[in-house]
């Protein structure tokens, strides 16, 4: 009999879609070129949409969700890969278009992985999963654009979720001075300086309809929100600064004018993670692993396994997730 791993495995109904744990085996699989024994998944925002059914993230049916994996080389047809290959996978379609990282294995394409640097833990890989990864790729931007410590404080919005606290973490081993902006101002403040933010404030300050131009506050900003939130960001960010927008939690639109493009030389980074070229994502995976605080890591993140993953999926759809979950999948 072949051996079997657990899954989750999403299906579609006429009502919505239904959530099963299932014994599956290497038959169930799909495509790719490299099996993977997954040690360690996590729980992104978009999971956490696919989970709940909130948004159509899930494109093929049935599907095993996770958008993030972490584990074990176990048979690869492609040279790039060995047996016993550390690697972690970050997006492709990963739970959308092809089964994803909520099962004890996954077969993927090659050049869709990347190998862990030595200092970073299959562990460490999912609690910095997509989150983390597109922190660093922000944090990267704002680099280019010349956003430097010496220019000036860089905000965080959605401080106390993923992007978020690896943001800080980051930007304040960097040099950086950090301001957080979070909904969750008076509950998660001592967690957000515990990070590394200078100074925290309440999502309010940036949430509502404001003003095409506001008070120059800060060089930089990554914002994970998106609507008024990144056009209130938008209008405060000082002259030559730039933005690193890398989420939607707030809406798709963007509310705001072209007075801090033409008035001020603000620049806007739209950032990708999901379809990022490899040479990217290996220098992103190079750079967490010299320029983020490993212990400031396991300061934002929490154990789960796949019985927890409905329950923390309706949680951080709802804003209720702090930090990073390592869900343990083997």
């Amino acid at each position: 009999m072949p051996d079997t791993f657990r899954a989750i495995r999403l299906f579609k109904t006429d009502g919505g879609q239904e959530t099963k744990f299932e014994a599956l085996t290497e038959a169930d699989l799909g495509e790719g070129d490299v099996t993977v024994r997954v040690e360690y998944s996590t729980l992104n925002y978009k999971d956490g949409l696919a989970l709940t059914g909130k948004a159509p993230v899930v494109r093929v049916w049935p599907m095993i969700p996770g958008i993030d994996l972490a584990g074990v080389v176990e048979r690869s047809d492609n040279p790039a890969f060995r047996p016993g290959d550390r690697v972690v996978l970050n997006g492709w379609g990963l739970g959308e278009t092809h089964l994803g990282g909520y099962a004890g294995k996954a077969r993927v394409k090659a050049e869709w992985l990347v190998k862990l640097p030595d200092a970073i833990s299959s562990a460490d890989a999912a609690a910095i999963g997509t989150a983390g990864y597109t922190a660093m790729l922000s944090v990267m931007a704002l680099e280019r654009e010349g956003v430097t410590p010496e220019a000036g404080d860089v905000l965080v919005t959605g401080a106390a979720g993923g992007v978020g606290s690896v943001a800080i973490a980051l930007l304040a081993k960097l040099g950086y001075r950090v301001v957080a902006s979070s909904g969750r101002k008076q509950s998660e403040g001592d967690y957000l300086t515990g990070l590394g933010a200078a100074d925290v404030i309440d999502r309010a300050e940036l949430s509502g309809p404001g003003r095409p131009l506001g008070r120059e506050r800060w060089a930089g900003a990554i914002d994970v929100a998106g609507s008024h939130t990144l056009a209130g960001a938008l209008s405060q960010t000082r002259y030559g600064g730039a933005v690193a927008a890398c989420g939607l939690a707030q809406g798709m639109d963007l509310p705001g004018s072209v007075a801090p493009f033409i008035l001020r030389g603000i620049t806007l980074c739209g950032i990708d993670s999901v379809m990022a070229p490899k040479a990217k994502r290996e220098a992103a995976w190079a750079r967490l692993a010299r320029d983020l605080d490993l212990g400031k890591l396991a300061a934002m993140r929490f154990d789960a396994t796949l019985d927890d993953l409905p329950r923390l999926g309706a949680a951080i759809v709802d804003g209720q997730v702090r930090g990073r979950a390592v869900v343990a999948v083997g």
